[in-house]
């Protein structure tokens, strides 16, 4: 089993727990794990389903039964808090208490991740630089962002651009935008992206009030679709955002920096056919 620090969910540490077990006892089952765990089989298959979390009174007993102690029972804890929080700042908060809980050869890597993606401005600063031909000026770049951030968060944001490889200096002095990206994935890329993404969302509600119609298109539509439908619509959402990004491609002189964002999700739960 990997070492517990390499999880971000903690229902796939304990499903792998109960895999391991299970090779090496083949009669183990669920209904065994359950009784070190202090609960009923079936809601533990739930659990390991990830449908739902692990009560709290049965939290001492699976960092026991996992063997846990130290920083490792700590960091268990925290993913266990991390799942189960709603509030996005809250739950960005004990992410990274977690991540500093991690071996400092990983962490690092793994901070520089989340710090690019923590805050919406990272990205758009980098954006911007196309718009001002390179001028890395604080207090230009914080003016012209909607809603706009000091300078020292502008200064924060190209020092970590520059760090990650994303912009470069010309020898002019002027900042150029690289072609690098980001090679760091897994679990940890997923959940600064989702990150971003919540922040990202908020903007775009909250920019119904702060633009007026002839600068924003927001727009929503509430379909009843079948299976075959739903890929279908998937399908062109993507060819879409192609679509755009080679008409973005096209653009001489980009005079501003736009944020598309497109969700399309279930408002029911799937109704089965028998």
């Amino acid at each position: 089993m990997r070492p517990v620090f390499e999880y971000l969910d903690y229902r796939d540490l304990l499903k792998d727990a109960y895999e391991e077990r299970k090779s090496q006892l083949p009669l183990f089952s669920y209904r065994m794990m359950a009784e070190h765990l202090g609960m009923d089989p079936s809601y533990l298959f739930r659990i390991l389903q990830k449908d739902l979390h692990l009560p709290s009174r049965c939290q001492p007993r699976a960092v026991e039964y996992l063997g846990l102690t130290g920083r490792a029972a700590d960091y268990f804890l925290l993913l266990l808090a991390y799942a189960r929080e709603r509030g996005s700042q809250a739950k960005q908060a004990i992410l990274e208490k977690a991540m500093a809980l991690r071996d400092v050869e990983r962490r690092r890597l793994e901070e520089r991740e989340l710090a690019f993606f923590r805050d919406w401005w990272v990205v758009a600063v980098r954006s911007l630089l196309e718009i001002t031909d390179g001028r890395a000026h604080a207090k230009e770049i914080a003016s012209l962002l909607a809603p706009p951030i000091d300078e020292q968060q502008v200064l924060s944001a190209l020092e970590l651009l520059n760090e990650l490889g994303l912009v470069k200096k010309l020898a002019s002095g002027r900042l150029a935008v690289s072609d690098a990206h980001l090679t760091a994935g897994g679990e940890e890329k997923t959940l600064a992206v989702r990150h971003f993404q919540r922040q990202i969302l908020t903007l775009a509600s909250e920019s119904l009030e702060r633009f007026p119609k002839e600068l924003r298109d927001v727009s929503t539509l509430t379909l009843t679709v079948d299976e075959a439908a739903f890929k279908d619509i998937r399908e062109m959402l993507r060819e879409s955002r192609r679509q755009i990004q080679k008409r973005v491609e096209e653009s001489a002189r980009p005079d501003r920096v736009m944020q598309l964002s497109m969700a399309f999700f279930p408002l029911t739960a799937t109704r089965e056919t028998p």
